[in-house]
């Protein structure tokens, strides 16, 4: 497993999009929103959280369609799923992969980004929090879609449209977590909640996928 995660790390790495496309997209987002929505600060302090959260569950959607797709395309994924390790296990290695190429830039930019959309300060910890706590569960989300996805030609429409409503309950629960850190309110409930979401993604998901990729592999 450590071997697979350690191949696609440096497969995202050659490849170059896989750690900037995600934070270029956040980046343009968090920079257009004041262009949109007008540069008052009360205004963007307000709706801060929710755009950063969106934003980034939008930009770990952007990468989602290569967790098995190149694997898929080059036949590697025939050889995981006759390999001595279960599919459970390079499920799990290949979203941990996803998830440190696409999600955590996110998380460590998420507070610089926060100040183009007047982020309070004492919102910052309740944001990287509630991003470290929830992300994991949007890559074991967005795996289980691309493996349900995984052979169709033109699967990535099809893949959003399954992952986005799973996608819900996270949002709700961090941006919720943010949002009360930057009215000074007390924020370990929804962080409570979204440990528990991704605990549950962690305990199920790799068991949902690996079934979902050996039926598209007959």
């Amino acid at each position: 497993m450590i071997a697979l995660l350690m191949r696609d790390l440096t497969l995202a790495t050659r490849a170059g999009g896989g750690f900037g496309l995600g934070l270029g997209f956040f980046l343009i987002l968090c920079t257009l929103v004041p262009f949109g929505v007008g540069p008052e600060g009360e205004t963007l302090s307000r709706i801060a959280p929710g755009i950063l959260w969106v934003g980034a569950l939008l930009a770990c959607l952007l990468s989602l369609d290569r967790i098995f797709a190149l694997d898929y395309e080059d036949g590697s994924l025939d050889l995981l799923a006759t390999a001595p390790i279960p599919l459970e296990g390079a499920v799990l290695a290949k979203a941990a992969a996803h998830w440190i190429t696409s999600a955590l830039p996110l998380v460590v930019a998420a507070p610089l980004f926060g100040l183009l959309l007047q982020l309070p300060r004492q919102a910052v910890i309740p944001l990287l929090l509630s991003l470290l706590i929830g992300t994991p569960a949007l890559s074991m989300l967005g795996a289980f879609g691309a493996a349900l996805t995984v052979g169709l030609r033109r699967g990535g429409l099809l893949l959003s449209l399954l992952v986005l409503p799973l996608y819900v309950p996270t949002l709700i629960f961090g941006a919720e977590a943010t949002r009360r850190g930057a009215s000074g309110m007390e924020f370990t409930t929804p962080l409570i909640f979204l440990a528990a979401i991704t605990l549950l993604t962690l305990a199920l998901i790799p068991f949902a996928a690996a079934a979902a990729l050996r039926i598209n592999l007959r």
